[in-house]
């Protein structure tokens, strides 16, 4: 665990440097210095300038993962132990799977106005299919001893379900959440550029088209500290829920 977080923060300074460098040699304003955007991003937090779009932007990201969690549950659930189901059911998901979501913003905003609700469903459709995959994919592959454990020891389907198909299926879950997380962040970012006037998204895009670059990096900072503090949180839950695991246990 140590090693770890010794390699993230030597990541973030050869970043850091990088960028320093990079903002030297181009020495231009839309590359402005790490130290500038810093203490433009303390600044905007400090004066609550950007507490709010903060708030609103985690509210959706935050929405838009759990409706897609309370849709992708018992749809993958049912996919992964119903065959009929999967046969009639997992064709759509594998159709609708490789298309962009973010191509129906127009349409979503068209159908559910401007706004939240937009929003949050195009990172829900987002989060969904990866989701609902994922989770037939882990309840299929449960090893038939466990099951005939859970039978041997008369166990109804719903003690079945809850002490052995849903806990064998939490890594997954988490995992996949973990890897689509930077995808939903750049679809929020799309999405509150979009008819949107808060969010920082909407505060990123219009801090660049005012040529305030150092508010523009200072926004990219807090959208990246978002998505990074969302990342940890997961992985703690994951830690918390799925102790169990000992293939994600730390060397």
């Amino acid at each position: 665990m140590i090693r770890r977080h010794l390699s993230g923060a030597a990541a973030l300074a050869a970043l850091i440097v990088l960028w320093h460098f990079g903002s030297i040699m181009i020495d231009k304003a839309f590359l402005p210095r790490p130290l500038d955007a810093i203490a433009a991003f303390f600044s905007l937090l400090a004066g609550g300038s950007l507490t709010n779009h903060i708030l609103l932007s985690a509210y959706r990201m935050l929405g838009g993962i759990l409706s897609a969690l309370v849709f992708a549950l018992p749809t993958g659930l049912l996919m992964g132990r119903v065959r009929k189901f999967d046969l009639a059911f997992f064709p759509f998901i594998s159709l609708l799977n490789p298309i962009p979501k973010v191509v129906f913003l127009p349409v979503i905003i068209v159908l559910l106005g401007l706004g939240d609700p937009p929003k949050i469903f195009l990172i829900a459709i987002v989060v969904y299919f990866q989701l609902a995959t994922v989770i037939r994919d882990s309840a299929k592959s449960i090893p038939d001893q466990y099951t005939q454990t859970m039978r041997s020891m008369n166990s109804s389907k719903i003690q079945t379900l809850r002490h052995l198909v849903i806990p064998y299926c939490l890594p997954g879950i988490f995992t996949s959440i973990r890897s689509t997380l930077g995808m939903s962040v750049a679809v929020l970012y799309i999405a509150e550029t979009f008819a949107s006037f808060e969010g920082l998204g909407y505060f990123i895009s219009n801090r660049m088209d005012v040529r305030q670059y150092s508010e523009m990096y200072a926004g990219i900072i807090a959208l990246s500290l978002f998505g990074w503090a969302l990342y940890i949180v997961l992985e703690l839950m994951e830690k918390r829920l799925c102790g169990w695991n000992l293939s994600r246990v730390d060397k």
